[in-house]
C-alpha cells in the first residue's frame, strides 16, 4: 500500500474597492491560461498567515493586512509516482499599498478581478469556493473593513 505524502501551502485573498466595487487580486500562470490566487510554501518556522502575506507580496506586488482565515482547500495530485495530499490555507486580507504591476517572475501577471466574478473566473475549483466565501463575508459585512 502506497503512503500518502502531505504538502502544505498558504495563500491570500486580497480585497480592495475601486469606485465602490470590491475586487480581489489574482495571478496568471501557465502562459496566462490559469487565473489563480497567490499562494506558496511556508519557510521553516514561518506561520501560515505570515507565509500567505509574503506570497501575496511576492506574487502580486501588494502589501496587505490579514483579517482572518477563510478556509482550507484539500486535493490530491501525483508527484514522481507518489500520491500527495496538498492542503492550502487561505486567509482574507485588506489591501494596504502596492501595485499588481510589481509582481515577481514566479507568475506571469497579477490583476484585479471583480469580487463577485471571482467564484466563476478562477481556474481551480477549491479557489473558486474560497472566493465565494470572501463574497459572502463581504456581503454579510463580516470583516467589512476588508472591502472598504
Amino acid at each position: 500500500m502506497s503512503r500518502v505524502e502531505r504538502e502544505f501551502s498558504a495563500g491570500g485573498v486580497v480585497v480592495r474597492r475601486f469606485r465602490g466595487r470590491p475586487f480581489l487580486a489574482a495571478v496568471r500562470l501557465r502562459r496566462g491560461t490559469v487565473l489563480a490566487l497567490p499562494k506558496g510554501h511556508p519557510e521553516p518556522g514561518e506561520a501560515a498567515v505570515d507565509a500567505a502575506r509574503r506570497e501575496v507580496r511576492e506574487e502580486t506586488g501588494l502589501d496587505a493586512e490579514p483579517l482572518g482565515k477563510l478556509d482550507d482547500v484539500r486535493y490530491f495530485y501525483v508527484r514522481d509516482g507518489r500520491r500527495v495530499l496538498k492542503i492550502v490555507s487561505f486567509f482574507l486580507f485588506r489591501y494596504r499599498s502596492g501595485s499588481v504591476h510589481d509582481h515577481d517572475d514566479e507568475v506571469e501577471g497579477a490583476e484585479w478581478v471583480p469580487l463577485e466574478e471571482a467564484p466563476k473566473a478562477l481556474s481551480y475549483v477549491g479557489e473558486r469556493q474560497v472566493a465565494a466565501l470572501a463574497v459572502a463575508r463581504a456581503g454579510a459585512g463580516q470583516d467589512g473593513a476588508a472591502v472598504e
